[in-house]
């Protein structure tokens, strides 16, 4: 079951255990039953601490992870394997009696939570998205009792996916209803659950010498930066790490050959985490205004001041705004065909989007589904050729050029795609399950219209990072910059932390 790299790791972990741990096996004779005996099996060969018993557990085949005497309510149905391999490990350490490496004050407010909670979270060992998920919902089942989460691989319990009309990872269910769709941390959920940080907690904040709007690579680099020069620095973040946490591979950072978004995101984290910086999550803007200081209203009513302020809002996906989009998010659109492609496997799909972004989706697809149509508004595709030519290689692949997508249909879940030809105006109907929306971003400005100067919704900002507002500075892909990458910015980041820093001194 496990190969003799990921054994060679797993050793070193288990050998962190604290104490014994219990795992509870429901199999039966069906394959993934015996791949599910065959990996807790080869876990029991390489601890002394971990124990095998049989059990008729409510899925099969399941196991659950516990203490000696004690269920702590973490379950796995299904092979947590692939991206879900640290999951595993994870919960074996955290249920043996090692700390996890979580803020004192939200181990409290999880233990302090009263009420029985059955989560439930439908995955794909593909999805780099889901282990957050199920690292944090089986954290808080092994700190509460009240708490219980079952991990449910998409594969081994199709029909239960299908019947629950399942078209996007993860999905998460508390107590048997719909509690939320795709990546949540932590902080999030239990923000969810009536567990977040009151207005007046924040208001009664003092003022900072700069406070950075956005948790983002920019942000991040802003935070660091500003830290550095000794003054009083703070993070408001709606999700701290940004748009990096929905991307799988990155090859151009330089300096590391290969990394993913939310290894870079952690990794962001934890060195903001090394400085003095007040870091407010799950917390979304709605308004700035300049007076002596500078005040940022949150949607909660808090209002924080600052002498001078970072903007870091990143952007998000664009959506193509036609009829069935926001009714069928999530039931069959979808915009990451990493996570959610494998649950179209030997389905018809469409991918709206002739860019980088859109074409590297349609060649991943094209090895999971039975076909794909690529649509394309303008006369020819935008990607980089050798993307193009690797499309063209593939034998289940249309790709439809001068296609304005009209009408996303179907009735609980998505049917088909309506597009028309631009060069003819006829109008095409493809019968199809899901659809991936990649046509690129949208700043997160929003909030920010007739408060300073936007072009085409992009924060104008020189080249110190400099806003319309004075001591409002910007960085990132929320401002003008002509270039959306990690690396430009975390530069920007900086910059405007130096220009802010500058600021500050000369006034």
């Amino acid at each position: 079951m496990l190969d003799a790299d990921i054994k060679a790791q797993l050793a070193q972990y288990l050998e962190l255990l604290e104490g014994d741990v219990l795992l509870k096996v429901s199999a039966g004779s069906d394959q993934v039953s015996q791949e599910t005996l065959e990996l807790v099996n080869e876990l029991e060969s390489m601890s002394p601490r971990i124990k095998i018993e049989k059990a008729n557990l409510s899925r099969t085949p399941s196991f659950s992870v516990n203490r000696a005497g004690e269920d702590t309510g973490v379950v796995f149905a299904g092979i947590p394997l692939g991206h879900e391999f640290t999951s595993l490990v994870l919960a074996l350490l955290q249920v043996s009696g090692r700390a996890p490496k979580v803020e004192q004050s939200v181990i409290d407010q999880i233990k302090n939570i009263r009420g029985n909670y059955q989560f439930e979270t439908y995955v794909s060992l593909t999805c780099h998205n889901c282990p957050d998920i199920v690292q944090a919902l089986n954290l808080m089942s092994v700190l509460n009792p009240g708490i219980s989460h079952t991990m449910i691989e998409g594969s081994a319990y199709k029909e239960e996916v299908e019947g629950k009309n399942i078209l996007a990872v993860p999905t998460i269910y508390l107590n048997g209803e719909p509690f939320g769709s795709g990546r949540m941390t932590l902080q999030e959920i239990l923000a969810k659950m009536g567990n977040a940080p009151d207005a007046s907690e924040l208001n009664g904040k003092e003022p900072f010498d700069v406070l950075v709007v956005g948790g983002g690579p920019a942000g991040a680099s802003a935070a660091i930066y500003a830290a550095r020069k000794g003054i009083r620095t703070g993070i408001v973040a709606e999700r701290f790490g940004g748009q990096i946490l929905d991307t799988l591979g990155i090859e151009n950072f330089i300096g590391t050959k290969y990394t993913e978004g939310p290894k870079l995101a952690a990794s962001l984290e934890a060195h903001v985490s090394e400085y003095d910086i007040d870091v407010m999550n799950v917390q979304r803007a709605k308004r700035l205004e300049k007076k002596d200081l500078i005040e940022v209203e949150l949607e909660n009513g808090a209002v924080l001041k600052s002498k001078t302020v970072i903007l870091s809002t990143g952007a998000r996906w664009r959506n193509v705004n036609v009829p069935g989009e926001a009714e069928f998010k999530n039931k069959g659109v979808a915009y990451c065909p990493h996570c959610d492609g494998p649950l179209f496997a030997g389905k018809d799909v469409a991918v709206i989007g002739g860019g980088n972004s859109g074409i590297e989706a349609a060649i991943d697809l094209a090895g999971i589904v039975k076909h794909v149509t690529v649509l394309e508004f303008l006369p020819e595709l935008k990607a980089d050729s050798v993307l193009q030519e690797r499309l063209h290689s593939l034998p289940n692949v249309t790709v439809v050029t001068n296609a304005q997508t009209k009408e996303i249909t179907g009735t609980d879940k998505v049917n088909g795609i309506t597009y028309v030809n631009r060069e003819t105006g006829e109008e095409h109907h493809v019968e199809l399950a899901g659809v991936f929306v990649q046509i690129g971003l949208v700043p997160n400005t929003d909030w920010l219209e007739g408060t300073l100067e936007l072009t085409r919704g992009e924060i104008v900002v020189d080249s110190r990072g400099t806003t319309s507002i004075p001591g409002v500075f910007a960085a990132g892909d929320c401002t003008n910059s002509p270039y959306k990458q990690i690396i430009i910015s975390m530069g920007s980041g900086a910059t405007a932390a130096l220009g802010a820093f500058d600021y500050l001194i000369r006034n």
